[in-house]
C-alpha cells in the first residue's frame, strides 16, 4: 500500500503530541493538543469503500481552546482503484463546540482534499457541519447535518443527515450505533443515487489502546463501483490517542 508523504508526516507528528502538550504549557499556549493513529482493515466512508477492500493506516492531529474553538488535520491513506491516482485523503476542520448541561453542540467547517489526484476530476469539497446531542448517562443520542455546495467529484450540492447513538459499558466497552442518509444533486458525476448508510459497532479500551469491530451497509444495490463499494462489510480497527 502507497502512502503519500502527507499521511506519513500526520502519523509521525501524532507520536509527538504528547511532548507538544507538555511544552505548549510550558510555553504559555492556550489550549491543549492531542493524536491519534489507527489501522482500518477498510476505510468506508457513510457506507462506501475508499480504499478498495483494503487496509488503511490513519491519523489525527487536533487544538482545542477552552473557549470551544477547535482545529485540526485527519489523514487516511485511499485507493478508488479509478486510475485518479488519489493514495491519501487530508481533511482540515475547524469550528466551535461546548457543552450546556447534557446537551452538546458543534458546528464547523471540514474541507476534504485529495492531493495527488488528478485536478480535472474535482475530489477536493467542503462541507458545513452541525451536530447536536444530548447524553442520557445511560446512552447518549445525537443528530448531524453535513452540506456542501459543490460534492466529492464536482456532483453538485450534497446534504448528508444523521443519527447516532453510544451506549458505554463496564470493562471500558462501548457500543454504537448509526443511520445517515446521502443526497446528492448530481448522481451522474457522483457515480449513485441518493442511498442510506447504516452500521453498528463494538470498541474496546486495552491498555489504552482501542480495539474495534463494526459493521456498516447501504441500500445501494444498482451495478457499478459505487454500488459494488457500498456493499455491506465487517471492519477491524485498531487505534491509539494520544495523550
Amino acid at each position: 500500500m502507497t502512502l503519500s508523504k502527507t499521511l506519513v508526516a500526520v502519523l509521525a507528528a501524532a507520536t509527538l503530541i504528547p511532548s507538544v502538550s507538555a511544552h505548549a504549557a510550558d510555553w504559555g499556549i492556550p489550549g491543549e493538543f492531542s493524536a491519534s493513529a489507527a489501522l482500518v482493515s477498510e476505510y468506508a466512508f457513510r457506507g462506501i469503500s475508499q480504499s478498495d477492500e483494503h487496509p488503511a493506516l490513519q491519523g489525527s492531529i487536533d487544538y482545542e481552546h477552552e473557549s470551544g474553538f477547535y482545529a485540526g488535520v485527519w489523514g487516511s491513506s485511499v485507493d478508488f482503484n479509478d486510475g485518479s491516482e488519489a493514495t491519501v485523503e487530508t481533511d482540515l476542520y475547524a469550528g466551535l463546540a461546548g457543552e450546556i448541561g447534557n446537551i452538546s453542540w458543534d458546528a464547523g467547517v471540514i474541507y476534504y482534499a485529495y492531493p495527488g489526484a488528478n485536478a480535472s476530476l474535482d475530489y477536493d469539497f467542503v462541507e458545513l457541519a452541525l451536530a447536536l446531542g444530548y447524553d442520557f448517562e445511560l446512552f447518549a443520542l445525537s443528530g448531524a447535518a453535513n452540506y456542501s455546495p459543490n460534492y466529492f467529484a464536482d456532483s453538485g450540492q450534497s446534504l448528508y443527515t444523521a443519527a447516532y447513538a453510544t451506549v458505554p459499558l463496564p470493562y471500558d466497552i462501548t457500543i454504537d450505533a448509526h443511520a445517515g442518509y446521502q443526497q446528492i444533486d448530481d448522481a451522474a458525476a457522483f457515480g449513485a443515487d441518493d442511498y442510506l448508510d447504516y452500521g453498528a459497532g463494538i470498541t474496546h479500551n486495552f491498555q489504552g489502546v482501542d480495539l474495534g469491530v463494526s459493521y456498516v451497509a447501504t441500500n445501494l444495490d444498482e451495478p457499478g463501483d459505487i454500488a459494488d463499494n457500498g456493499e455491506d462489510r465487517v471492519i477491524f480497527s485498531v487505534s491509539k490517542s494520544f495523550p
